[in-house]
């Protein structure tokens, strides 16, 4: 079997074009429904039956269970005092903290499950917590296999105590959010390989490794170290599939670019992407409030996006970002398993 897996990307990335060529070239692919409406995922899942009949996924956000305080909201407020400028300099105003609706919390979650129960992928994933218990039936009772993201030891005994049928280990190499189970948790500095290795033990559940892998050796390691399958995403981010922005594919490739970093600068939970001023400046500042920092920088980082500028948008990145190459995702496929 194939073991090579294309990252749920969420915001662009993951395309229906992106996981039909990585299963046609014998992988397996997620379409990434955070964000996303429910009208918008069954218009993605349609588009991919029609591209492919190959087994494929689909990542869900769970929302955190912990209710926001008084003293988190004020925390957003004051941010968003703090990076105002950043909107202003791009013309946009800051948005809405608390949306009047979310897709992916309360009845926009709700939803997709039950579009995915009407048109249920082989495979579902769940990042940022693990399912409770009216969520978890509706989730099975698609059929699909259920994934749960986990970034620790204890995570891993949680999700395997709430009956998933898999685990997606990340370590602190991946690119883009931590699936950490709590938005206030800081995640632990530990690699994928390590992660593995120290959850290998505790569970008989298959394991997925996330984070940290770039090339054919990367993932005979990762195999070596207890995985069935390897996760990549930034990986295929320059491919011709992908959603990608012009402004982060270019920022890969840019020698201005040296190095990465994990903050919560843009969306309130920790997310490695690489080393900018928007990150270095605020993200030391920025409080553990999601999904509220996304939803307040999202009309900055759209006008960064759309205007070419690298200094104000989350340019998601692990660590091997150097060696995200262009071409065909099939290419990349092939290439990760000779």
């Amino acid at each position: 079997m194939n073991p090579v897996v294309a990252a749920p990307m969420a915001g662009g990335p993951s395309t229906p074009a992106l996981v039909a060529a990585v299963a046609g070239a014998g992988g397996f692919g997620y379409l990434a429904a955070g964000y996303l409406t429910a009208d918008a995922l069954a218009a993605q899942l349609a588009e991919l039956r029609q591209r492919s009949d190959r087994p494929f996924g689909v990542n869900l956000f769970l929302p955190d269970p912990t209710p926001p305080t008084r003293r988190r909201d004020r925390a957003v407020a004051a941010y968003a005092t703090r990076i105002a400028g950043e909107a202003r300099a791009v013309h946009v105003d800051l948005g809405d903290p608390h949306p009047a609706s979310d897709p992916d919390t309360g009845p926009g979650l709700d939803a997709k499950i039950r579009v995915l129960a009407a048109d249920p992928p082989q495979t579902i994933s769940v990042t940022f917590a693990l399912p409770d218990g009216e969520r978890l039936a509706a989730l099975r009772a698609t059929g699909a296999r259920l994934v749960a993201t986990v970034t620790s030891v204890e995570e891993a005994r949680a999700a395997a105590a709430a009956g998933v049928d898999g685990l997606v280990v990340q370590g602190t190499d991946a690119g883009g959010h931590r699936g950490t189970h709590a938005v206030t948790t800081a995640p632990d500095e530990i690699d994928t390989l390590d992660l593995l290795r120290a959850i290998r033990p505790v569970t008989a559940l298959p394991l997925v490794a996330a984070g940290g892998v770039a090339d054919a050796a990367g993932v005979r390691r990762a195999l070596d170290a207890g995985a069935e399958q390897v996760q990549l995403g930034t990986a295929f981010l320059r491919t011709d599939e992908a959603g990608t922005s012009t402004t982060h594919r270019d920022a890969l490739a840019d020698p201005g670019f040296s190095g990465t970093t994990v903050t919560r600068a843009f969306t309130g939970r920790p997310a490695r992407a690489l080393t900018n001023r928007f990150a270095v400046e605020h993200g030391p500042a920025a409080p553990a409030a999601y999904p509220e920092l996304h939803h307040l920088t999202r009309p900055v980082r759209v006008a960064a996006a759309k205007a070419g500028d690298t200094t104000r948008l989350h340019l998601w990145a692990g660590v091997h970002f150097r060696r995200a190459a262009t071409g065909p995702a099939a290419e990349v496929v092939q290439g990760l398993v000779r």
